[in-house]
This record gives C-alpha cells, sequence and structure tokens, in this order.
C-alpha cells in the first residue's frame, strides 16, 4: 500500500497499540531510514545515528525506562535516535572533513570552516555538551518527521516518545555519552486498532501571510 504525500499525512498518527504479529519487511524499513538519512541538517554535519531494534528480550529492557508504554514492545521495529556531540566540534576534525566531501577551493573549505567555528563560538553552542546537545537534537526530530512520513506512505505507523529515562537507556545500550546521547525514541510497526480522528486547527488560526 502506496499513499500520497497528503494521505500519508492524514494517515500518520502517534499509534499506542502496535500489531506484534506483523513485520516491517527490510526493503520497507530501509525505505524509511533512507528517508532519515538524506534529511536536511545543520551545516550539512548529519549529526545523528540511528540504532534499529528488533531483538524483543532488549525492547523488553527498555520498556520500563519509557513509561512502559506497550509501543515499546509491540512494534515491529523499535528506532533509538541518537544525536552527536563530539562528532560537531571542530577540533574533533569532523566538519572539517564533512565539508570537504565536496569538491571547492581550498580558501573556500576554509571559509566554511571558519564560518562553522565563529557561528558556535557565539551562539555559545560549544561552551558545554549541554548546548551542544539542545542544538543537535532539534535537527535528529527532522530526520524523525521524515521518517515517520515516509513511513506513512508505506502504510507503516510510528510513536514518537520522548516520555523515557534518558540516562538510563543510555546506560543500557552502553553508549559513551561524550560522542552520542538519546535524542528521540521512535517506534515503527502495524497499527492494531482503528486510527481515532485526526484534530487540529483550523489553517488560519496557525498561519499568518505578512505582505
Amino acid at each position: 500500500m502506496k499513499k500520497d504525500f497528503m494521505e500519508a499525512m492524514d494517515f500518520r498518527h502517534a499509534c499506542k497499540v502496535f500489531n506484534d504479529t506483523k513485520k516491517i519487511s527490510d526493503e520497507d524499513i530501509k525505505y524509511i531510514l533512507e528517508a532519515g538519512r538524506k534529511s536536511p541538517s545543520s551545516f550539512g554535519q548529519e549529526a545523528w545515528k540511528f540504532l534499529v531494534i528488533t531483538n524483543e528480550d532488549l525492547k523488553a529492557k527498555i520498556k520500563p525506562y519509557c513509561w512502559d508504554q506497550i509501543q515499546i514492545t509491540s512494534c515491529s521495529h523499535l528506532l533509538i535516535i541518537l544525536t552527536a556531540i563530539e562528532d560537531v566540534k571542530p577540533e574533533s576534525g569532523v566538519p572539517a572533513k564533512r565539508f570537504g566531501r565536496r569538491e571547492m577551493p581550498q580558501e573556500k573549505k576554509e571559509f566554511y570552516d571558519n564560518l562553522y567555528k565563529n557561528h558556535l563560538t557565539v551562539t555559545k553552542v560549544l561552551d558545554s555538551d549541554e548546548n551542544v546537545y539542545s542544538w543537535t537534537a532539534r535537527q535528529t526530530y527532522i530526520a524523525a518527521a521524515n521518517m515517520m512520513t515516509a513511513a506513512a506512505i508505506k502504510g507503516i505507523d510510528s510513536c514518537p516518545i520522548e516520555g523515557f529515562e534518558k540516562e538510563n537507556i543510555e546506560k543500557l545500550l552502553g553508549l559513551d555519552t561524550s560522542k552520542f546521547q538519546l535524542s528521540l525514541v521512535l517506534p515503527f510497526g502495524y497499527r492494531l486498532n482503528p486510527q481515532a480522528e485526526q484534530i487540529r486547527l483550523a489553517i488560519d488560526e496557525i498561519v499568518e501571510f505578512i505582505d
């Protein structure tokens, strides 16, 4: 089942219970992840990592740290979205390497490298890992939104979850939090129950045109 964009937007909802007997195909999960990989990020740094969990025992261990929400264990694929900490710091060498992926004169590469450093200094992003996390985690939500819409196009449900115990999940997964930290928990699967009516504000309540 394939949907166009607006049909997908109507289809998508925060699925509360997944059908644990239905599994997403390898082809479809790769399609979803590709939407995340191709998402835009600040300065093109792609400051994220996606952990795809299908191991039922591990999902069961994560569940208590997500307020015991049933989506964690009933979903087909549990996506743990991590946000980068170390790799966005200029001294890591990663930003310069990523700027260098494009063919451009050396002086232009240096221009972007200095622009990047100056921007992060002025905005105090580099003052602490907490500030870095605040900056990079926001970008992961762009990738998450694109993956949820990509899933909906395929007739696959999702449920973004922020109700989790960050430090406990990071410890369970053995994360080096100086490098990556947990940003979002995002289960994918197929709904067990019919979708509730989608309720949204009217367009004129949220949009103002300024001439």
